[in-house]
């Protein structure tokens, strides 16, 4: 499938001057070995292979075998110079240690869940279509949220709901769950999705009320803010001085890792700063990219480059 596709598909990538503005201080057609630690279904990847020229070499890291299979659709233009690999971006030394591609030129994350992830019920990421509990970003391993739901006490579901989905009803969606758990009705999106617009009181504008929950359980069941964590500590070790490492947040809880990561690896109280960073204000889509693709409307970049 090509990019154009993709466009059509919904999932045209967000900022993708801003990134590359950032990823490529020496400009058009420079070369270097890239890592696109989430290639998702490509789009950033190709805007980084066109931009870095010929001599360009990417690798691309995803979790989700679906996306990956439409990456390398999207990439077989650049197949000489592109190599995929599955796995969770949180094993991203040992990716690349393996394909001896240390030291990196640049990385980019993109953080953001895909439209086809959303619009599959089968996958079990999306309150508008009913499909299995399941939000995992591997198909292939680890639990899923029906999984999860069955295990876990109401506090600890309270905690997830509170800490992952910054949900202030919390509480009440929590115990609303455990009762339809105990009575067998909890077994699809769809109605985990009802239980939630039972529980929450009044409605917020523009914004359906089983959002945060759904959002807290997807972080859960992927572990994506200790997937996170476990990156950026990695990161800074596998670029070259003067390499760079792009991240693409589109919630406040990844953005604010990614700040404090950034800054405690930049802090010249430490023992050896390692990073500069290059955003002091987060990118966000221009007025322009908004209105054509509104899932940019969330969308934080954050840069930062290797020292010496």
């Amino acid at each position: 499938m090509t990019v154009s596709d993709e466009v059509v598909a919904g999932h045209e990538p967000v900022l993708v001057d801003e990134m590359l503005g950032l990823l490529f201080p020496g400009g058009v057609g420079v070369g270097g070995t890239f890592c696109d630690a989430t290639v998702g279904l490509g789009g950033h990847a190709k805007a980084i292979l066109d931009h870095a020229g010929p001599s360009g070499r990417l690798i691309g890291i995803d979790r989700d075998q679906d996306a990956l299979a439409f990456a390398r659709g999207v990439l077989e233009p650049y197949a000489p110079r592109v190599t995929l690999v599955h796995a969770p971006f949180s094993r991203v030394r040992s990716v690349l240690e393996a394909l001896g591609a240390i030291p990196l030129d640049g990385f980019l994350v993109d953080l953001g869940v895909s439209s086809p992830q959303l619009d599959r019920a089968e996958r079990g990421f999306s309150f508008q279509r009913s499909g299995p509990l399941d939000m995992r970003m591997d198909q292939s391993a680890g639990e899923t949220a029906a999984d999860l739901l069955d295990r876990i006490s109401q506090s600890e579901l309270e905690r997830i709901l509170r800490d992952y989905g910054e949900e202030r009803f919390a509480g009440r969606i929590a115990r609303h769950i455990v009762e339809e758990r105990v009575r067998g009705t909890l077994d699809s999106t769809g109605a985990l999705a009802a239980i939630v617009a039972r529980a929450v009181p009044g409605r917020e504008r523009h914004k359906n009320p089983a959002t945060r929950t759904f959002q807290a359980l997807r972080i859960a069941v992927n572990r994506e803010l200790d997937e996170l964590d476990t990156f950026l500590d990695q990161a800074a070790e596998c670029l070259r001085p003067g390499g760079r490492l792009c991240v693409i947040a589109f919630h406040s809880l990844e953005d604010r890792i990614v700040k404090r990561r950034f800054r405690a690896l930049a802090d010249p109280a430490t023992r050896g700063p390692r990073l500069r960073i290059l955003t002091k204000r987060i990118v966000v889509a221009s007025d322009q990219e908004q209105a054509r693709n509104p899932r940019s409307r969330s969308a934080k970049l954050r840069a930062a480059e290797k020292l010496e």
